[in-house]
């Protein structure tokens, strides 16, 4: 898969599944932006290592609920790269478990606002620059949780099902432009947030100890996500717009 030419830009792309998608496109060719909030340290890791695979990087700080910082991230991207051929709409947070008569009005406000509002801001700011180029993608990164609808989740899935509107409406509109817009969405994945997940619910530390409950012996990794991610943006899927890949081994068990 060549992306030889192209710009990525990634939410989130500092740690965790972020990190191993900006990785991944960087190994087939493609430059990347990665934007991160606070882990200044681990974003500069993940440019340095891009760095070394013959590749350009730069990392930006952005609070991607702020639409003033989605502007300044994707005009920064722009600036230095020239132009943006691929979106990754990554940036991500859980909620907190309560129940709907519980959840504090303010929590359920900043999870919609980062996992819906936010990739609807980021997509406007950078559809212009991407309708310019000879293809454009956009992926964004929901959950099984859409599957499910579990009790205690109900602004995390909210959110994500909010996600999932914008994309398909979006690939219906941008479509005559050569811009893909798709989902791909991970169930467990070990991960900071996931490692979190679980201690919190299950009591469980190491989410290796899962292994042998999960689908194909072992947790779903971050690069499972990332090379569907790779696939979906390259020209061998081409003809895939306005599709939702569930990345959870079927099901976990």
């Amino acid at each position: 898969m060549d992306h030889a030419g192209r710009v990525a830009l990634i939410t989130g792309g500092g740690r965790g599944i972020g990190r191993a998608i900006a990785l991944a496109l960087a190994e087939d060719g493609a430059d990347v932006a990665v934007s991160y909030r606070k882990d200044e340290a681990a974003a500069a890791e993940v440019v340095a290592a891009i760095e070394r695979l013959g590749r350009r990087a730069r990392a930006y700080p952005a609070a991607v609920e702020s639409s003033a910082d989605c502007r300044q991230l994707v005009d920064a991207a722009i600036t230095d790269f020239g132009f943006l051929d691929v979106l990754v709409n990554n940036a991500g947070i859980a909620s907190r478990g309560q129940s709907v008569e519980k959840t504090d009005p303010a929590e359920l406000e900043r999870v919609l606002r980062i996992h819906a509002l936010a990739p609807h801001r980021l997509c406007q700011l950078v559809l212009p620059t991407m309708k310019t180029r000879p293809r454009g993608d956009i992926v964004m990164i929901s959950s099984v949780a859409t599957l499910q609808h579990l009790r205690g989740g109900a602004p995390y899935t909210m959110g994500k099902a909010a996600m999932e509107a914008l994309a398909l409406t979006l690939a219906k509109e941008v479509k005559q432009h050569g811009i893909r817009v798709n989902i791909v969405a991970p169930g467990l994945v070990e991960t900071e947030m996931g490692r979190r997940l679980m201690k919190a619910t299950a009591g469980v530390d190491d989410l290796r100890q899962l292994d042998a409950s999960m689908p194909f012996g072992r947790v779903c990794q971050p690069e499972d996500v990332a090379n569907v991610v790779r696939w979906l943006v390259s020209e061998r899927a081409a003809y895939v717009t306005g599709e939702k890949i569930n990345v959870w081994g079927g099901g976990s068990a």
